[in-house]
């Protein structure tokens, strides 16, 4: 099945945005397929594929600009979502008001009492966590001043959490300020096995088949959402850059005096970060992926993904702050991207160290 074939027809924006352009007025298709993907899927994934091309376009296209102006999460996907297998998922509570990259040093404690624990703390940014039903907290073991993880539930006494307003990326996402005051956690709701930040970092970034002799059978479930969620970046990553590709395509289609240097220059991009993310994919499937590789994922790709991206929005000139024209949403979101999951300069630190060995994260002295 060619990349033709999957096509399905474009969604005209038209009569709700009618100062687009023709080319603009439409939520494009893939028009590319460089690296012949669609060969490696199986005839499930292939199916899914068309699935939710169908969804975004008949779904999500025509409500996106809006809810990324008001800033709201559509509610009303979620059943939809679920439905097609691709809603769901984990919150993870790791960042705090004064620790984001330094995250192994954090604020929040966990105190060991009978049946469980008591957690007092803040976190900030876990993404939509207002809403969610359960989410995993770390903090630090008081006992063992090691950093553990705990299954919250949203609804817990002692649990305040408000929305984080005025942002100018990721819009859509509801992320929030946790306050913890005196939140009890049982012992069955600690993550076993996850027993300092060491632990959790693989766990987070990297294949959980790479924690060596840890059992684990009993917490499985809880973390399938939370592995190797730096390459889930790189992907959301290429995914941006891939669209903003097709939609400057289109775009500069009718402006043809850009078209020929834009489709040169982000050709090469794409293969670049198509090729990488599978092949840290592939990595990963087979328990293979580092620490280290997963950082190189996240950093090569969001840089590169995000200098394409701010070519597109320069390309489309003064539409290209217009929301739109999809770029623009794209050029914000980006930067988020950019940012979490650990800086570009976090990860490439990371990567020196597993390349030499040497660690120079931390200060040789803190002030």
């Amino acid at each position: 099945m060619g990349s033709s074939e999957l096509r399905s027809p474009t969604l005209n924006l038209s009569i709700a945005c009618p100062q687009l352009t023709p080319a603009a007025s439409t939520f494009p298709a893939a028009a590319s397929n460089y690296c012949q993907l669609d060969e490696l899927l199986t005839e499930e994934e292939k199916d899914l594929q068309i699935k939710v091309r169908q969804f975004m376009e008949n779904e999500v296209a025509p409500i996106i600009s809006k809810f990324w102006e008001k800033a709201e999460f559509p509610f009303h996907l979620i059943p939809k979502m679920s439905t097609l297998g691709i809603a769901g998922g984990t919150i993870k509570a790791l960042s705090e008001p004064n620790h984001g990259s330094d995250a192994s040093s954090l604020n929040t404690t966990a105190r060991k009492v009978p049946g469980g624990w008591i957690l007092n703390g803040q976190k900030r940014w876990p993404a939509n966590s207002s809403f969610a039903d359960i989410f995993v907290v770390l903090a630090c073991n008081t006992s063992t001043n090691q950093i553990n993880g705990f299954i919250v539930n949203g609804g817990a006494p002692g649990l305040k959490i408000s929305k984080i307003d005025n942002k100018m990326s990721l819009r859509v996402v509801q992320n929030c300020d946790i306050l913890l005051e005196d939140v009890f956690v049982p012992d069955d709701d600690r993550l076993p096995g996850a027993n300092s930040f060491q632990d959790l970092v693989k766990i987070y970034s990297i294949s959980p088949h790479t924690i060596g002799d840890t059992d684990l059978t009993d917490y499985v479930a809880y973390i399938q959402a939370l592995s190797f969620s730096r390459v889930i970046v790189a992907w959301i990553s290429i995914g941006i850059a891939a669209g903003v590709y097709d939609a400057c395509l289109r775009h500069l289609g009718e402006r043809k005096q850009f078209g020929a240097p834009l489709a040169a220059f982000q050709l090469n991009q794409e293969k670049l970060v198509w090729l990488l993310g599978w092949r840290l994919y592939k990595l990963h499937d087979s328990g293979r992926m580092t620490t280290g590789q997963a950082s190189l994922g996240k950093a090569w790709i969001t840089k590169k993904a995000r200098e394409t991206v701010a070519l597109g929005r320069e390309l489309l000139g003064g539409n290209g702050i217009v929301t739109d024209f999809h770029v623009g949403k794209a050029f914000c979101d980006m930067e988020s991207l950019y940012t979490y999951e650990g800086s570009y300069e976090v990860n490439a630190l990371i990567v020196a160290r597993d390349i030499t060995g040497i660690a120079s994260i931390r200060p040789a002295s803190r002030l």
